[in-house]
C-alpha cells in the first residue's frame, strides 16, 4: 500500500512546517510527516523550508544567522502566534505516536552539502529514539551516502528533479543512487509513469513521489503504486487511497 505523507505537514491543509500541520496530519492518520531542516546560528536543527526567513514567518534575513531562541520566538505567518519549530519539538510529537517522518536535509546557507547538519539530525533521532521510524530525504547524493553509511534508519532517499532526470537520465540516476547506496528514490510526480517506475524498481529501488497534490496526481500517483506519496493534502490523498 503506498504511503501517505504530509509534505511539510500538509500545506494546503495549514502552515507549512508548523507544528499545528503537524498535529493535524498525525492526527488524520498519515503513516509519515515530511519536514526540511536548516542549522540555526549556534548550531541547532530548525523546521523551516526555505534558507530564508522572509516567505513563512514575521522575520527577514537568512535563518543562519539567528539563534534558536530568536527562531523560536518568531511568528509563522497565519500559524496562531507559533515559532519556528526546533527539530526536537516535532520529535516529541512523532514519538508519542505511531507514524514516521522523513527529514529532508537543506543545504546550507551558501547552497553547499550540509554534513554538519546531517549529523546534528541523526543525534537529535537518537534522543528521541527514533532513528529506525525516520528517512533521511536529500537532494545532495554526498549527504545521502553519509545518511547511509550512519546506519539505523528506516531509508534513505536521494531526490532529482525533472532537470536532474533530462540531464543526466536515466542511467546517470541509477548511477547516482548506486554510488551513494541508498535504497529508496524520489522525484516529482509530473516526471513519473510506469516507465520510469519499473526501471526504478528493477534496479531494486523504492520509489516516491513529491508534488501530488490534487486529485488528479495523486490518484494518478495511487494507481502506480508508488512506494509513498508526498503531499500537500494529505487528508484528501488517505481519502483517496480509502477507496
Amino acid at each position: 500500500m503506498t504511503e501517505i505523507i504530509a509534505h511539510r505537514g500538509g500545506a494546503i491543509l495549514w502552515p507549512e512546517n508548523s507544528l499545528g500541520a503537524f498535529r493535524g496530519a498525525i492526527a488524520a492518520g498519515v503513516d509519515a510527516v515530511e519536514c526540511d531542516v536548516h542549522l540555526s546560528a549556534d548550531g541547532e536543527p530548525m523546521v523551516m523550508h526555505d534558507a530564508t526567513l522572509d516567505r513563512t514567518s514575521n522575520g527577514r534575513g537568512p535563518l543562519a544567522e539567528r539563534s534558536a531562541a530568536e527562531l523560536a520566538a518568531l511568528r509563522l505567518i497565519g500559524a496562531g502566534g507559533e515559532g519556528v519549530p526546533r527539530l526536537a519539538e516535532l520529535l516529541a510529537l512523532v514519538a508519542a505516536g505511531r507514524g514516521g517522518i522523513q527529514i529532508e536535509v537543506k543545504a546550507d546557507h551558501q547552497g553547499r552539502a550540509d554534513l554538519a547538519l546531517l549529523r546534528k539530525v541523526l543525534d537529535a533521532l537518537d534522543a528521541a529514539g527514533l532513528r529506525a521510524r525516520t528517512e533521511i530525504i536529500v537532494f545532495e547524493a554526498e549527504v545521502a551516502a553519509a545518511a547511509v553509511a550512519a546506519g539505523g534508519l528506516r531509508n534513505v532517499a536521494w531526490l532529482f528533479g525533472p532537470p536532474m532526470l533530462r540531464h543526466i537520465g536515466l542511467e546517470g540516476v541509477l548511477a547516482v543512487a548506486r554510488l551513494a547506496g541508498v535504497g529508496m528514490v524520489e522525484t516529482h510526480e509530473a516526471a513519473m509513469d510506469a516507465a520510469l517506475l519499473g526501471a526504478l524498481r528493477g534496479a531494486g529501488l523504492r520509489v516516491g513521489a513529491w508534488g501530488a497534490n490534487h486529485a488528479p496526481a495523486i490518484g494518478r500517483m495511487l494507481g502506480l503504486g508508488l512506494d509513498a506519496v508526498a503531499t500537500d493534502d494529505p487528508v484528501l490523498a488517505l481519502s483517496l487511497r480509502a477507496w
